[in-house]
């Protein structure tokens, strides 16, 4: 017996924890995060597990990022991402793509350099392989304006300039950058040895030439202002015959819980209801990392190439959310990590300015002009300390972004969500299938932005 155990004069507590019962929690994981963008989004259930958004018929088609594949220090256009320029839209001779490729001349920027200048004859097509490029104008006060900038896979000058086109605006290097300059004297010579090319301008022209409103859309004409009795126009909505469809996704994993577990060590708490409360939790962070990054419907790759701007100094900064406000009506929320919201802060600070703070769901968040700025560790962040701030407006009724998913799945535990016993092996493992079921719809162009290139360590 130890002189300890002598001079005690009463119970110890490594004893008395023999016969008291303890307190304790529910098992916690690191990995749950707010998952705001599951709690902002409007949910549309899918009985048919498609979702098909009908809009009217657009003209202006293409407009999308090209793509470079490089050899050491060469570049070259990849010849099949030419179709996302607008007169190339939906060429599909691949020949006359990799001819018009290898056409393209590279050249070098340093920063403040002058890439064309406005008033100078419109004779190249600009393809931005690297770095930022700005579009400069003259103001109406002799000051420089920037209309906005150009990076990776942006294109200036695609929409056949006639003859005698100058340049609007002046293209300067913000950045080092590399582009790539195909003069429209060889692309003509081109056309002028393909029927296939000669065929798809004549189409591309044909397109050009309809009425169409500010955004691309098939004109509905309509008279105003008119007096005594004049004829009327007639007209009607015509819709894009190929309208976008949204199949569901799906996030599954089978839990696994041996019967033994189950029956013995229940009490106080369910095993088997913990390890599905976890692996519950696990299904939803993995549901709304494939809502932002998938790249089929991931809201980082839905984000028209309209609307993704660049900041003009590299944090993200008051102008910079600004832009992205302007862009569109009743925005509901930004969507950014907590490093770019830290970044936006410190630049707000430089500045002097404070931004607002809202209440949502009884959490006081951060906001721009009264719009939330919801942190999202989903977003990523590149190697080189880049990331990007998400915007959008909400609800079919808003035409904005709303989320996918069927509601009266069997086995269904939460809105989307099933749970199926699916048995007991020979080892009396029971298994648990865990599946959630989800996609995530653009309804229109403007209902979701983008600010890209976001620097988040400056």
């Amino acid at each position: 017996m130890s002189l300890e155990s002598e001079q005690r004069l009463s119970l110890g507590t490594g004893a008395a924890r023999r016969l008291a019962t303890t307190t304790k929690t529910p098992p916690q994981m690191r990995e749950i995060s707010p998952r705001w963008l599951l709690r902002v989004l409007p949910w549309v259930s899918v009985a048919g597990a498609v979702y098909r958004v009908n809009r009217r018929l657009t003209y202006q088609v293409g407009g999308g990022r090209v793509g470079f594949s490089n050899s050491g220090a060469r570049l070259r256009v990849a010849p099949p991402s030419l179709t996302e320029l607008p007169p190339l839209h939906g060429l599909a001779d691949e020949r006359v793509l990799d001819t018009l490729a290898g056409l393209f001349e590279q050249r070098e920027f340093a920063p403040g350099d002058t890439i064309v200048r406005a008033g100078r004859p419109a004779r190249e097509l600009i393809l931005v392989a690297h770095g930022k490029v700005d579009r400069l104008q003259e103001g109406a006060y002799g000051d420089r304006v920037l209309l906005g900038s150009l990076a990776g896979g942006d294109h200036a000058g695609a929409d056949l300039p006639a003859d005698g086109e100058v340049w609007a605006y002046t293209l300067e290097a913000g950045t080092a950058c590399t582009v790539l300059a195909l003069p429209w004297e060889e692309f003509h010579a081109a056309t002028s040895q393909s029927p296939a090319l000669r065929a798809q301008l004549d189409r591309y022209r044909a397109r050009r030439a309809r009425p169409r409103n500010k955004w691309g859309e098939a004109e509905i004409v309509t008279a105003a202002g008119h007096g005594g009795e004049p004829v009327l126009p007639g007209t009607f909505a015509d819709y894009d015959p190929g309208p976008r469809e949204y199949e569901l996704s799906v996030s599954q994993t089978v839990l696994r819980v041996h019967t033994r577990v189950a029956d013995l060590y229940n009490q106080p708490m369910s095993q088997q209801e913990e390890q599905l409360r976890l692996t519950i939790q696990a299904v939803r962070e993995s549901q709304e990392r494939e809502l932002i990054n998938n790249r089929d419907f991931g809201l980082l790759h839905q984000a028209d190439p309209g609307q993704r701007l660049y900041t003009r100094d590299g944090p993200p900064g008051p102008a910079d959310l600004d832009e992205l406000l302007c862009r569109r009506k009743r925005s509901r929320c930004f969507l950014a990590h907590p490093l770019a919201i830290a970044a936006f802060h410190r630049e707000c600070s430089a500045r002097g300015v404070y931004p607002d703070s809202v209440e949502l769901d009884g959490s006081r968040l951060t906001a721009w002009r009264g719009v939330p700025i919801l942190p999202c560790d989903k977003i990523p962040i590149s190697r080189h300390g880049t990331s990007t701030i998400l915007v959008m407006r909400t609800g079919e009724e808003d035409q904005g972004v709303v989320g996918l998913y069927q509601s009266g799945v069997p086995g269904g535990r939460e809105p989307g969500l099933s749970v199926k016993f699916t048995g007991i092996d020979a080892r009396a493992v029971a298994s648990y299938q865990v599946s959630a079921y989800y996609s995530a719809a653009v309804l229109v162009p403007d209902a979701l932005g983008a600010l890209e290139n976001v620097e988040v360590h400056r």
